[in-house]
């Protein structure tokens, strides 16, 4: 079944700043802070699909 949305963990890295991965799927990004992330989360996930592959 074709998923329609991917959902991210989001945490506070060690190193400092923020790192998003989402779940079910090799996708992972790092942020200095939480608006930059959201900005890295949509950029790596378009990224990892072709276009018709990606979720809504």
């Amino acid at each position: 079944m074709f998923q329609t949305e991917i959902i991210s963990s989001v945490q506070q890295s060690p190193e400092g700043g923020y790192e998003g991965r989402a779940l079910g799927y090799s996708i992972f990004t790092q942020a200095n802070n939480l608006d930059e992330l959201k900005t890295m989360v949509r950029d790596a996930v378009a990224c990892h699909f072709t276009i018709g592959d990606k979720p809504e």
